[in-house]
């Protein structure tokens, strides 16, 4: 028994959950498209929301496959059907306050249903408390009917209500079943943290993706300075997260004593910063890099800080100390954002690169 578990604990991510991700890459890519599109604070309000969904959808999925064996057949099967439905959802993205509403909110309810119904299998197997998934799962269905609901109605009602629904979802193992949710299941660590990790390379290379498309069509001097100091901060992004930060993480949840509730929040929603940071930050790379009229500077100084601050809360959460150079840094790169649209693009990149090269000399000194 303590070989099995111990097996159980220590097991790595599967193929299938690989190929799940890159249909999220692909969700993500459409969020910065939306963005793109409307780069007001309307429209970021509307990205953040539909970035706030997709992220609960995927996160919902790291926690029902860790309560299953590795690449069981019922997981497979599943996580394969509820990729085409995501993928959908991923189409209607850019037009989700739109004229694809009503596939976006159909699709997307039917992934969480799907989730919910593999953790029922899970719970009927033994790996999953049936109180704690029947207590969020009440707020799964309200939020999700709310969901469709509002993809009916006019723009302006529609974003209340979804903002609504999405506060509802995520408020089901935040607050509501908090207390069951400590014997949701046995924690899988290497499996966790690596579902996690993994998804922050993704995300850091789909913002790769989104400048390096934009440099390929200008080849003049101002876009390769700003493209390499982009770069440069992409470098600094994974270096802070993956230097020290994640290890250290992992080591921690591995010996908590309240697993379940730590993983949670610092996975589960702290998390959520860590990945609209990067989202921000690629939209604003992208704007530097053509020179066109845009947020890019709010973008790249916004996106980083709110990257470095979601360090901040992660540290704090599950290591239990307040990281006060990350902290520093990004109080600086927010302070940085009401002037940054008025410096030269370049300028602003190089600012928010040397600001996060300076973060990276500082954690690995320590």
């Amino acid at each position: 028994m303590a070989v099995a578990e111990q097996r159980a604990s220590e097991r790595r991510t599967s193929p299938v959950e690989l190929l799940w991700d890159l249909v999220f890459a692909f969700a993500l890519t459409q969020v910065i498209t939306l963005l793109v599109h409307d780069p007001t604070w309307r429209g970021f309000g509307h990205s953040m929301l539909v970035l706030a969904l997709m992220w609960w959808a995927w996160s919902a999925f790291v926690w029902v496959a860790n309560a299953f064996d590795y690449e069981e057949r019922t997981l497979r099967l599943v996580l394969l059907v509820a990729m085409g439905f995501i993928f959908l959802t991923g189409l209607a993205v850019p037009r989700a306050f739109g004229d694809r509403a009503v596939l976006f909110a159909v699709t997307y309810a039917i992934v969480r249903f799907l989730h919910l119904a593999l953790y029922a299998e899970a719970s009927r197997r033994g790996n999953a408390s049936w109180s704690a998934i029947a207590g969020f799962a009440v707020t799964v269905v309200i939020g999700m009917a709310l969901l469709v609901v509002g993809s009916l109605v006019a723009v302006g009602p529609r974003t209340v209500i979804w903002v609504v629904a999405a506060a509802i979802d995520y408020a089901g193992p935040a607050w509501l079943t908090r207390e069951r949710l400590r014997g949701l299941q046995r924690v899988a660590v290497a499996h966790f943290a690596e579902r996690y990790s993994l998804f922050v390379i993704i995300c850091l290379g789909e913002s790769i993706v989104a400048i390096g498309a934009q440099t390929s069509l200008h080849l003049s001097a101002h876009t390769l300075v700003v493209f390499s100091l982009c770069l440069l901060t992409t470098v600094g992004l994974w270096w802070t997260y993956f230097d020290e930060l994640s290890t250290t993480a992992e080591a921690r949840l591995r010996e908590h004593t309240d697993p379940v509730l730590a993983a949670a929040d610092a996975y589960s929603y702290i998390h959520l910063l860590i990945v609209a940071g990067i989202i921000i930050f690629a939209v604003g790379a992208k704007f530097s890099i053509e020179g066109s009229a845009g947020p890019g500077g709010l973008a790249l100084a916004g996106g980083v800080g709110l990257y470095v601050a979601g360090q901040v809360g992660f540290a704090w959460r599950m290591v239990g100390s307040f990281d006060r150079p990350r902290a520093a840094v990004a109080i600086a790169l927010f302070a940085l954002c009401p002037f940054a649209n008025d410096l030269a693009p370049w300028l602003a990149a190089a600012i928010v690169s040397a600001l996060l090269m300076t973060l990276c000399s500082l954690t690995a000194a320590r």
